[in-house]
C-alpha cells in the first residue's frame, strides 16, 4: 500500500513538472521581444533617427469587429490595438528630456492612412552603445495625426533593463 502511494505521487509530480515546462515554454513564446526591437539607423539629422519594429493588431472575430468607437459606430480596423497578428514598421525620432522619451514619426504613413493609430503598450528589445540589452516601453496610448506635419507622436516612453510590457 505504501508503495502504491509513493508510485502515485511520484506520477503526480511528474505531470505536473511537465504541465509547468509545456507553459513555461507558451509563455517564452508570447512574450518573444526578438520581433519587437528598437533598431538606431545611421542619420545626418541631429536627432537619432530608429527604426521601431513591434507586433500589434487582432482578428475581427476575436473583438466581434466592436473594438473601437467612431462617430458612435463601432468598428474594427487591422492592425491596431492588442494582439500580434501584425508586424508595425516605422522610423521614428527620440527626443529624451530626463527619464522620459518622446518618438515622433518621420514617415507620415509608415503606421496608417487613418488620422489616428491605437498602440497597445510594448516594450521594444534595444542594444545600447555599450552593447547591452535595454528595452523602449512604449505605454497604451492612442496617438493622433499632427494636423500640419501629418506625423504621430508617442508620448511617456521610457528605457528599463528588464521589459515593462509582455506584447500580448
Amino acid at each position: 500500500m505504501l508503495m502504491k502511494r509513493i508510485v502515485f505521487c511520484f506520477i503526480i509530480v511528474m505531470v505536473n513538472l511537465f504541465i509547468n515546462s509545456c507553459t513555461k515554454q507558451e509563455n517564452a513564446i508570447k512574450h518573444d521581444y526578438s520581433s519587437n526591437r528598437l533598431i538606431p539607423i545611421e542619420s545626418e539629422s541631429k536627432s537619432k533617427m530608429y527604426v521601431m519594429s513591434y507586433h500589434v493588431g487582432h482578428t475581427s472575430s476575436d473583438c466581434g469587429g466592436k473594438c473601437i468607437s467612431i462617430h458612435g459606430n463601432d468598428c474594427h480596423i487591422d492592425c491596431m490595438g492588442y494582439g500580434n497578428v501584425c508586424t508595425q514598421v516605422a522610423t521614428v525620432s527620440l527626443q529624451q528630456n530626463g527619464p522620459t522619451v518622446i518618438a515622433t514619426t518621420t514617415d507620415t504613413f509608415d503606421l496608417t492612412s487613418e488620422d489616428f493609430f491605437l498602440m497597445p503598450d510594448r516594450s521594444l528589445d534595444y542594444v545600447d552603445e555599450k552593447g547591452s540589452h535595454v528595452f523602449l516601453n512604449i505605454p497604451e496610448q492612442v496617438v493622433y495625426r499632427d494636423t500640419a506635419t501629418l506625423q504621430f507622436t508617442f508620448t511617456g516612453l521610457f528605457f528599463s533593463e528588464i521589459a515593462a510590457y509582455s506584447n500580448n
